[in-house]
């Protein structure tokens, strides 16, 4: 059974006047299908204003469809009465860490979860324990969140979700708010948890060069699914991409130009390593 199922969902935000009546509307998910299996590593890729953020948003009920349908393990989430077992199940990571710490320890700060869901004491440590070492900051378990760089404080706001034992986390533009090294910390947490733990990754993301290891990638445009299909699927249309204002991995368009300049490089190149080696193959 699929983790995330998603049909025919559509959201439109609605914009008040004063009396209270609905002024306009804006559709910013358009008829979207999505079915994401346990263990997978989805990316969701889009410029802003692409419907992703809001697509996102539906996967733990933060949102509810205007139309169409949303099933979180098995549950409806408009469903009221499924709400806390479908935010136990998918958790939810955002762009600010500073938005999700609440602790003024570290430790403290991933302990909270658990200690809300009702879980023993003695579990609630090792469940920290646990957080706090798959996202490399158990060494910091006993600093304060607001002298960690960004990254360390992304990292621990994803140890205090797993702390909460989800079956899948929805990493929001977990990023967009990161130097380069905290985004590489992120995404190496987020690859780790799907590779050793097993939990079903969705990251919501603008950088491409964050989804070459994902198991499928869908690119949103206008609220609805432009394309999808693996890395090397959607990375090999370039021009496609283009047209639509996304960008490509700088490897890949590297490649694309030498291959436009006329050497016989493979489609969708998506590392250095990859590039090296087809050079190394024309060359012999």
């Amino acid at each position: 059974m699929s983790i995330i199922e998603v049909k025919k969902l559509i959201h439109d935000y609605l914009r008040y006047g004063e009396d209270g009546r609905v002024e306009s509307s804006y559709r910013a998910v358009d008829d979207v299908d999505l079915n994401v299996e346990p263990g997978q590593f989805i990316a969701i890729l889009g410029h802003n204003g692409s419907g992703k953020s809001t697509l996102a948003k539906h996967l733990n009920a933060i949102l509810l469809p205007t139309e169409g349908s949303v099933f979180v393990d098995g549950k409806d989430t408009k469903d009221s009465e499924k709400l806390w077992a479908i935010r136990q199940c998918a958790g939810m990571v955002f762009q600010n860490p500073d938005n999700q710490i609440i602790g003024t320890v570290v430790d403290e700060d991933v302990a909270f979860g658990p200690e809300n869901m009702g879980v023993p004491t003695e579990e609630i440590k090792e469940r920290v324990e646990e957080g706090l070492k798959t996202v490399g900051m158990w060494e910091y378990r006993h600093h304060s969140p607001n002298k960690l760089s960004g990254g360390q404080k992304q990292r621990v706001a994803i140890a205090g979700v797993v702390a909460m034992h989800p079956k899948c986390i929805v990493l929001d533009e977990p990023t967009a708010m990161l130097d380069p090294v905290g985004r590489s910390e992120v995404i190496r947490a987020a690859r780790r948890l799907n590779q050793q733990e097993n939990v079903t990754i969705i990251l919501i993301t603008h950088y491409m060069e964050e989804v070459i290891y994902a198991d499928r990638v869908i690119v949103m445009d206008q609220g609805k699914v432009l394309m999808q299909g693996t890395p090397r699927e959607v990375f090999s249309r370039v021009e496609e991409l283009k047209e639509h204002r996304l960008d490509v991995p700088q490897i890949t368009m590297l490649a694309h130009e030498l291959k436009k300049s006329g050497l016989d490089i493979a489609d969708g190149i998506l590392t250095t390593e990859e590039l090296v080696q087809e050079l190394e193959r024309i060359r012999r």
